[in-house]
């Protein structure tokens, strides 16, 4: 049942798109499916101060479960991309001549001290806000890293739905906020009931004042694409937040 109603909204999310294409495919250059697909999923599936605030390890919510539910939702959210992205490249592209992905919410992660261990949880960091969700459109699965931390509780995908979800894009928007240290947290994993920045080992802390240059960011996101996509040519479209 669970599984049909899954299918269900990532069958209305595909019809709703191709909705918005052929009314305005004519005028839009640029569609992005989903907005912040990693902020949406802490958001609201982990912390629990968005919609629909849903979570269990903190007091903001009355329903859900942080350790299982951002790793399904996300999931079905890359299904659903990939579903309306390939409409759009099949039946719209050619005639068209608009661009499809996604936008990417960024923050840049440095490790607290020179430390081994703050710089692995660093790369741990990176893997989990990033690769989760540019792995499976550049390789079509998750990171390793997060497959071994999350274990049974990480959503495996179907032969299939790997090929249907790698390459369903033609660029990434990047939205950069802030820089944040990262540190070592070596008890995270020996918690029970862990959410996915726990699943991570880490502890953050914001930088104050941290907006960058524009020229810095700009290095930062060609850091990203060496360090988890080598070999694979990827659109950034840049976006400045103040």
């Amino acid at each position: 049942m669970i599984k049909l109603f899954i299918f269900g909204c990532r069958r209305d999310f595909t019809e709703y798109a191709e909705v918005c294409f052929r009314e305005f495919g004519d005028r839009v250059s640029f569609w992005t499916t989903i907005n912040e697909p990693n902020a949406f999923m802490l958001g609201g599936y982990d912390l629990g101060f968005l919609p629909p605030q849903r979570c269990s390890a903190y007091g903001y919510c009355s329903r859900g479960n942080s350790s299982s539910e951002p790793y399904i939702a996300a999931h079905n959210i890359w299904l659903a991309h990939a579903s309306a992205a390939r409409l759009y490249k099949k039946k719209y592209q050619d005639k068209q001549h608009g661009l499809i992905g996604l936008s990417m919410s960024m923050w840049w992660f440095i490790a607290l001290t020179e430390t081994k261990e703050d710089a692995i949880a660093t790369q741990r960091a990176n893997a989990f806000h990033y690769g989760w969700f540019l792995n499976p459109l550049v390789f079509g699965d998750y990171p390793n890293i997060m497959k071994q931390n999350v274990g049974t509780r990480m959503p495996a995908f179907t032969n299939h739905e790997s090929k249907l979800v790698k390459g369903s894009f033609d660029f990434i928007g990047v939205l950069h906020y802030t820089n944040i240290y990262v540190k070592h947290n070596s008890n995270s994993l020996k918690m029970e009931n862990r959410d996915v920045f726990m699943d991570v080992e880490m502890e953050l802390t914001v930088i104050e004042d941290s907006l960058s240059t524009f020229e810095v960011r700009v290095q930062d996101i060609l850091r990203i694409r060496q360090c988890f996509l080598p070999g694979h040519m990827i659109e950034f479209v840049y976006i400045m937040v103040q």
